[in-house]
């Protein structure tokens, strides 16, 4: 699978610059910015994804912790109805 990469450009203000030349280099956890920036971006994503995991998780459980009688027979045409709104 070839991967496609982008070039992006980031303003920051002087605060934030100096953090991540903190990070970066010599001293830092990171080679370079690139490799910092893509580390966080990895980092934001498992959290969402993981936030997703848990909301339907959460859901899921709801709905297995509800009685037998909460539930009802439903056909295709029923679905299909029911999701077209």
């Amino acid at each position: 699978m070839s991967r496609r990469t982008t070039t992006m450009t980031v303003r920051l203000s002087e605060p934030l610059s100096d953090f991540v030349a903190a990070n970066v280099g010599e001293y830092g956890d990171y080679e370079n910015v690139s490799e910092y920036m893509r580390d966080l971006i990895r980092h934001d994503k498992a959290r969402k994804d993981q936030e997703a995991f848990d909301r339907l998780k959460a859901e899921l459980s709801q709905a297995f912790a509800a009685p037998e009688s909460a539930y009802h027979p439903l056909t295709a045409t029923d679905v299909i109805a029911r999701n077209r709104g």
